[in-house]
């Protein structure tokens, strides 16, 4: 049986947002993103045709655009919104992965016995702007690559639908740099040697494609052939993360359980960045050494950023451990989970911070979690 996959993706997530409660914003060149030392999170198509894009640093988007309006972002509408569109999708849907805050993958295998499912994700696509007024665009094909570079050619806030028969005159004359996943380094890489098209991409040899790039080859091989077996994994929300420490021997060292604390929100942070969520809700937890258990939680702006995370968990902590006895547990947990991206929950912070954090993440992923480290979060070896 022929695979049936929608891909949807919300336009402009951000500044269509925006626009739904600020009518004045419609129509103008709109920025999402922090102060003049931060990074653009999101910008509209009149702000693009300057050529400003997402990631880049403030300033530089402003003097390519200067006539732009700047609007900080407000994460919890948009996680509002998104949970919105969610439930609408899962109602109707038999099977929905949520690939990020405005991105769904839908398999519809098996739904065009009953009636059309391109005209069945049409009405799906409809109530959906009905309902919240937030354009979207979409595409119907039979794997996930090919859908979600069809609604990528369908913006803004258009649809298409791919069949099998379609799909290579469709990816062939496209530039390799549409292909998911396809970075910049390898695009350079590939581009030297005069591979620009997807045609090109997919006449090559995958034996040499791989030697060329390594172990990612053969998987860029079958994407530019529109091959891709993945499937649509169901949505299911993280509703928390969460560590504890028990000490060998209660303590009642100060310095020792900032840093404890420290090194456990780092640790947390990288996992919240690594799977894409972002956090509204810190809660420390301590343990009296006569098992008396107290916590203690605030609510923050999303984020997945150690230095925030981490001075919020610290002032909670003053706050909680007041009686002074020694303690024999700690721990931190995260909840109010959404799904977003790294890059898009720094309004406030500036591109050094981003560049750093990127580098700190990389690191970890490529040696292991220990091999960078704050000197505030470093490992206590006892204890």
């Amino acid at each position: 049986m022929e695979r049936a996959i929608v891909h949807m993706d919300l336009d402009t997530f951000f500044v269509s947002c925006e626009r739904l409660v600020n009518s004045q914003l419609k129509g103008i060149p709109l920025i999402i993103g922090g102060g003049d030392r931060g990074v653009v999170s999101s910008c509209s198509y009149e702000a693009r045709a300057f050529g400003v894009r997402s990631a880049m640093p403030m300033k530089m988007a402003l003097r390519l655009c200067p006539q732009a309006k700047v609007v900080k972002g407000d994460m919890e509408l948009y996680s509002k919104l998104s949970h919105t569109v969610t439930e609408i999708i899962e109602e109707k849907a038999p099977v929905v992965e949520k690939a990020s805050i405005d991105e769904f993958y839908l398999d519809l295998t098996g739904m065009d016995k009953f009636f059309g499912t391109y005209k069945w994700t049409n009405e799906l696509g409809a109530r959906i702007e009905k309902e919240t007024g937030l354009p979207i665009s979409y595409a119907l094909s039979v794997n996930k690559t090919v859908s979600k570079i069809g609604t990528g050619e369908s913006k803004p806030n258009g649809h298409r639908e791919i069949p099998n028969t379609d799909v290579k005159p469709f990816l062939d004359p496209l530039s390799i740099r549409k292909i998911p996943g396809l970075g910049e380094v390898t695009f350079t890489l590939l581009s030297r040697i005069g591979i620009r098209q997807i045609r090109t991409l997919s006449e090559m040899p995958a034996e040499v494609l791989q030697q060329m790039i390594g172990k990612n080859g053969i998987e860029l091989w079958k994407k530019a052939n529109g091959i891709d077996f993945a499937p649509v994994e169901p949505y299911r929300e993280r509703k928390s993360l969460s560590t504890e420490h028990t000490f060998t021997q209660d303590t009642i060292d100060i310095p020792k359980l900032r840093a404890l604390l420290s090194g456990m929100v780092e640790k947390l942070a990288f996992q919240l960045r690594d799977e894409e969520w972002l956090t509204c809700t810190v809660t420390v937890k301590i343990r009296y050494s006569n098992f008396d258990t107290e916590t203690k939680q605030c609510r923050i702006p999303y984020t997945s950023a150690d230095h925030m995370l981490t001075k919020t968990a610290l002032e909670l902590f003053e706050k909680l451990y007041q009686r002074r006895m020694r303690l024999r547990l700690v721990g931190i947990q995260f909840s109010g989970l959404v799904r977003g991206s790294y890059q898009i929950n720094l309004f406030e912070d500036t591109q050094e911070m981003m560049a750093l954090y990127q580098a700190m993440d990389k690191m970890k992923k490529r040696y292991g979690f220990d091999a960078v480290a704050r000197c505030a979060g470093a490992r206590l070896k006892n204890g």
